[in-house]
């Protein structure tokens, strides 16, 4: 396995995000500042490709069903009810 090239980068960041860092780091957690940097970036990066692959695989299909087909689509207020469903069903 080879090791990728490591940049070194100075950022600014408020405090409380600071004192997360080191909060991490003094648990054990993680062994460096970079560490837990690295580890939310990593986060970040699969909650965006997450995000993308919904957008690709289940928005953009959708609204071209609706462009092609508008009397598909449905109601606001039945929308609403579907999405309160869910929610209900998600926090029962």
């Amino acid at each position: 396995m080879t090791k990728t090239a490591q940049l070194k980068r100075t950022i600014s960041l408020p405090s409380e995000h600071s004192d997360y860092i080191e909060k991490q780091v003094a648990n054990g957690k993680y062994a460096s500042a970079s560490e837990v940097v690295r580890a939310g970036l990593r986060a970040l990066q699969e909650r965006d490709k997450v995000f993308e692959d919904w957008i690709l695989k289940e928005i953009a299909p959708a609204y071209e069903n609706y462009k092609n087909n508008p009397q598909s689509g449905i109601s606001l207020q039945d929308a609403m009810q579907r999405l309160d469903k869910i929610i209900d069903s998600k926090n029962a």
